[in-house]
């Protein structure tokens, strides 16, 4: 059985009582182990296992917990447990109690607040504060809702210090009209789920648990934290460590870790500090470093593994791209298969010189964090044709598809589709193929000069200026051509999604729809741009032969997606899943490029980190915007205890091209290695 491979701490953590659990797992000490463990425990003593709640950061953590359950037991036991990460968990359940859920991805919605925003003028406010950008105010939205369940938008950006006083009405204003505007077209994103299942738990109390477990707890946010809460509940099994807590950028709150004992009657805190992961000179290092922090609850690693060992080494450049070099011939000559080593940076810019150098001596490698196949935009067209074909109240999808549109920018694109969803009384189908008699589909909102409210609309154009464009009558009698800013491109590319849409509604099959989303004209425009936009050379020529291949490489993307769409029975679950586990998909084989966040939860034979200068690492400039060195110093943590035999750690005195002169980082010097 599971408990009989713990150790001492791990199995009285795993058996302990139903109530308030909190178990301090440090780095490599089997923290897996011990939640696998404690449900087979619950199960093993009655607990149905539709009754377990399982709370994990990734949808892959959760299903690799949930197989090594299932080697104790059978399939259709394990398969009644509830797993997942806090947004995937509330969907289901969500849906469970038949709630209409249209999930969006942030960027859609940052799509759609742009178009609002674009429609805002700030040049009557003299003020030398620039005001934010949609994109960035978006972030900084999702960062207040995961932050706080109190304050007003305004205050808590004031309580950040934001020099933006002369703008927080119009801020509050657009936000206004943005959750209006989700509400009308019943779009979800993420932070809405956990909301709408916050508020689902307070009146539907069918929804119960014998014990809900959270992993990963040190990186859960105010939010988060508040749906852990709202659960009813029996048993909170939380599992953490304060010392990897690294999303501080994010959200994640570690005073949610360090005040569990606070907030929790007869709260109990275990202690997992055995590690078997690294070796004792790599587990010395990070402990030196580590102690300078803040400690919560007291622990200190202790390691496991004896026998010889060797020890942590610094290594010194004189150059940036002089450290690059040399670290990928040493990965080239080394004896560790490439996805045995891994390479972990601090910040983006280090990661492309490591990366163009490894290449260069013909090492493969995969870099997580790059453009990923879901991520490409040939794929993400194709998935937005799918997606308005799915819902024709997709407004959403329709704004990415029309981003290809000459001439059409994200506000008229969304114009024209509220003309056809009011033509179409709430389906652009409709809108399409059967419009209301009204003369104008084009709404309006009142100025106001305060709120930066300036409507622009200019009326009508006529019709008669695309009759040389050979559309269809019923297309060319359609009032959404009336658009005063529609030129013929955009017409076109209207015509083009006019004809797709036309031939693809009876479709149900996703793979089907797939196919024929490749053969369509629209398909074929946008792949066309594509293509000539990476075929094209700095003097704006186009390379012929780059143009073809470009094109091919789409193709077989599209059918590559055709496969994936052959393992599902419906378009919507087709595309659910997509939405909702893409950013966990990657492609690659090799040496493993990873920002430290990306290498949380991993371990490799061979570790090199990289850029370690003061100003990169600890990242002087993110502590200047809120971060600390304590933060930099947990980030540090996590990099070093990635390694199991061998640790190296890098700087370089000067970089050529930017002429800047560093001095080491002072964790090097905590660690021991620089006096």
């Amino acid at each position: 059985m599971a408990l009989s491979r713990l150790n001492q701490e791990q199995y009285t953590a795993a058996t302990t009582d139903a109530g308030s659990n909190l178990i301090v797992a440090s780095a490599g000490t089997g923290k897996t182990s011990t939640i696998v463990a404690r449900i087979s425990y619950l199960l093993n003593n009655g607990v149905k296992p539709q009754h377990i709640l399982l709370l994990t950061f990734t949808n892959k953590a959760a299903a690799e917990m949930l197989e090594r359950v299932r080697r104790y037991f059978d399939k259709s036991v394990v398969e009644k447990i509830e797993s997942g990460t806090f947004h995937a968990v509330s969907y289901r359940l969500l849906k469970k109690i038949g709630k209409d859920i249209k999930l969006k991805t942030p960027k859609d919605l940052k799509i759609l607040l742009k178009t609002i925003v674009e429609r805002r003028r700030f040049d009557h406010i003299d003020s030398p504060v620039k005001p934010y950008q949609s994109s960035y105010l978006y972030d900084l939205f999702s960062l207040y809702q995961n932050s706080t369940i109190e304050l007003s938008f305004s205050r808590w950006l004031e309580e950040q210090g934001s020099e933006h006083g002369v703008y927080f009405d119009i801020y509050e204003d657009i936000f206004e009209e943005f959750l209006a505007l989700k509400k009308e077209y019943g779009y979800v994103g993420f932070n809405d789920l956990l909301l709408l299942m916050i508020n689902a738990l307070k009146n539907d109390r069918d929804i119960r648990f014998s014990e809900v477990l959270v992993d990963e707890y040190q990186d859960t946010n105010i939010l988060q934290n508040s749906l852990i809460d709202a659960f009813d509940k029996k048993s909170l099994f939380c599992v953490g460590d304060y010392d990897q807590s690294i999303y501080a950028f994010n959200g994640a709150d570690i005073k949610i870790i360090g005040s569990f004992q606070d907030r929790y009657k007869n709260a109990k805190i275990f202690k997992l500090n055995k590690n078997y992961r690294s070796t004792s000179k790599i587990i010395s290092l990070a402990n030196r470093v580590i102690k300078n922090n803040p400690r919560l609850y007291d622990k200190e690693l202790e390691v496991t593994r004896i026998g010889e060992c060797d020890a942590p080494k610094l290594l010194v450049y004189e150059e940036l791209f002089a450290q690059y070099h040399s670290i990928s011939a040493l990965i080239k000559n080394s004896k560790t298969p490439y996805e045995d080593i891994a390479v972990i940076f601090r910040n983006n810019a280090s990661a492309d010189g490591i990366e163009a150098t490894l290449r260069e001596l013909g090492v493969s490698c995969k870099r997580k964090g790059g453009v990923s196949f879901f991520d490409s935009r040939e794929v993400k067209a194709m998935i937005e044709l799918i997606s308005v074909v799915v819902n024709p109240k997709d407004m959403m999808a329709f704004i990415h598809i029309f981003e290809y549109a000459k001439g059409v920018g994200s506000a008229l694109s969304k114009e024209i589709f509220e003309g056809l969803f009011k033509l179409g009384e709430g389906d652009i189908y409709r809108g399409f193929f059967h419009p209301r008699d009204i003369s104008n589909p084009f709404k309006t909102r009142a100025k106001n000069y305060q709120l930066g409210l300036f409507d622009d609309y200019g009326g009508f154009g006529s019709v008669s200026r695309f009759y040389k464009l050979g559309f269809e009558d019923a297309f060319l009698s359609n009032p959404i051509l009336k658009h005063v800013k529609l030129n013929e491109d955009g017409a076109k590319f209207i015509y083009y999604f006019y004809k797709f849409l036309k031939n693809s509604t009876r479709i149900k099959n996703p793979k089907t729809l797939v196919s024929h989303v490749l053969s369509s004209e629209i398909f074929a425009d946008i792949s066309g741009i594509l293509a000539t936009n990476r075929a094209t050379r700095k003097d704006g020529s186009i390379d012929g032969h780059l143009k073809q291949e470009a094109k091919e490489r789409i193709i077989r993307k599209g059918y590559l997606l055709q496969d994936i769409a052959g393992n599902y029975s419906s378009s919507e679950r087709f595309l659910n899943a997509i939405t909702l586990g893409s950013g966990e998909m990657s492609e690659g084989e090799g040496v493993n490029l990873l920002s430290i966040h990306a290498s949380k939860g991993l371990e490799f034979t061979e570790v090199f980190v990289i850029d370690l200068m003061d100003g990169r690492f600890p990242n002087r400039k993110l502590m200047s915007k809120g971060g600390s060195l304590e933060e930099e110093r947990r980030l540090f943590y996590v990099a070093t205890t990635r390694a199991k035999d061998r640790l190296f750690l890098s700087y370089a005195k000067y970089d050529k091209i930017k002429k800047i002169t560093y001095i080491h980082s002072p964790f090097l010097s905590e660690a021991g290695l620089i006096s």
